[in-house]
């Protein structure tokens, strides 16, 4: 009794595609990413970052004003943007 392969079906396999929402909370995330990556880079410099209650305080004042700290949240502000950038060019790859 000869044993035949299986007839083989040339079927197009598609990739699954992923619904708009995905895509819609890929860009929310870019967007969030962003603009909380602006924010810590520009606003530790600014006036405004030693009108607050967290700079009256006694123990956290000297941290507060250090440049080495206000620099180290511009450094994760630039961390963000990078992110924000990293997932733009993965939903451009994704949406071809």
């Amino acid at each position: 009794m000869p044993v035949e392969p299986p007839a083989t079906v040339n079927a197009v396999v598609e990739r699954p595609r992923s619904g708009w929402y995905k895509k819609l909370g890929a860009l929310l995330f870019v967007i969030f990413c962003f603009e909380i990556g602006v924010f810590l880079v520009v606003f530790p410099w600014l006036d405004p970052w030693d009108n607050n209650w967290v700079a009256d305080m006694r123990w956290v004042a000297e941290v507060w004003d250090s440049p080495y700290f206000r620099g180290a949240l511009s450094g994760l502000g630039l961390v963000n943007i990078f992110i924000s950038f990293i997932e733009v060019f993965r939903l451009k790859r994704a949406l071809y």
